[in-house]
């Protein structure tokens, strides 16, 4: 008889926030697939579980998917965890959920603590519609691009950010989106937890120096409806080329990704940037 996977969530920071049945899950099954097993380690030892652990991560995850799902289908029972918080979410666990669906795996949730939610419960910002956007992409191209498709996005948005690329994060927020309310998260359930209630504007000139540190989660105002009745015009497509060139683009690169983005032609768009 096949056996189950269970999806647990773990601490955030603080080990006080685990559940009693995250607990009792991870003291019952068979094995456990983590992200990083040093980290789950300190975990169980808090606990006192030992437990047989196999990594399960990016870079591994279609193998290990495979010899995880073989071991479920023995009849084992798995609990997989990521380093803090709900597995599965902007995370590798994410495709072991997709392969139980294929072989026909059970899944149960056990819920725990969510960076996600518990940043936008503090952030002082609209809760009744939101979205997750995960991490932006190192690449200026795909990250522009990211950026300006949220652009008329009402509803409240979340980021998660390394506090190393926070300094560009912040420029290039406030370059998309001008100036609006932002909630800058960090170190949740952690002893030095500090929500920064500031505008893109202000965190860009007074966040934007590297000082800020520990993991971070960003929420971002919407848009008003003002503003996303508002159409694309050249000029507009003009001053985004220039802040892209502020970011270090050429001004030929910088005139086609605007083109891009706003529809207008790049040949246009370069000559009223020279």
């Amino acid at each position: 008889m096949s056996g189950i996977l269970y999806v647990t969530g773990t601490p955030i920071g603080n080990l006080s926030d685990l559940s009693p049945r995250a607990a009792q899950t991870l003291e019952q099954v068979d094995f456990i697939a983590a992200e990083d097993t040093r980290v789950t380690l300190k975990l169980l030892n808090h606990l006192g579980i030992k437990k047989p652990m196999i990594s399960y991560y990016e870079h591994n995850k279609r193998e290990r998917g495979e010899i995880i799902c073989a071991k479920i289908e023995a009849g084992e029972n798995c609990a997989i965890v990521t380093d803090a918080g709900m597995p599965c979410i902007s995370d590798p666990g994410e495709d072991l959920i997709k392969l139980c669906e294929e072989r026909g795996i059970k899944t149960v949730v056990i819920p725990g603590p969510s960076a996600v939610v518990s940043a936008l419960a503090v952030s002082g910002l609209e809760t009744g519609r939101f979205c997750f956007e995960g991490f932006l992409s190192v690449n200026k191209k795909s990250r522009n691009e990211h950026l300006q498709s949220l652009k008329n996005e009402r509803r409240t948005m979340i980021f998660y950010e390394a506090p190393h690329k926070l300094p560009a994060t912040l420029r290039d927020l406030y370059s998309a989106f001008g100036n609006r309310k932002l909630s800058i998260v960090r170190e949740l359930t952690k002893i030095h937890e500090e929500v920064i209630r500031t505008t893109t504007k202000y965190a860009a000139e007074n966040y934007a120096d590297g000082s800020v540190k520990g993991e971070l989660v960003l929420v971002l105002e919407g848009a008003k409806e003002s503003e996303t009745e508002e159409k694309y015009n050249l000029e507009y497509a003009v001053e985004l080329a220039k802040k892209l060139i502020e970011n270090g683009e050429k001004p030929t690169a910088a005139a086609k990704s605007a083109a891009e983005m706003t529809g207008f032609k790049k040949n246009e768009i370069y000559r009223e940037l020279l």
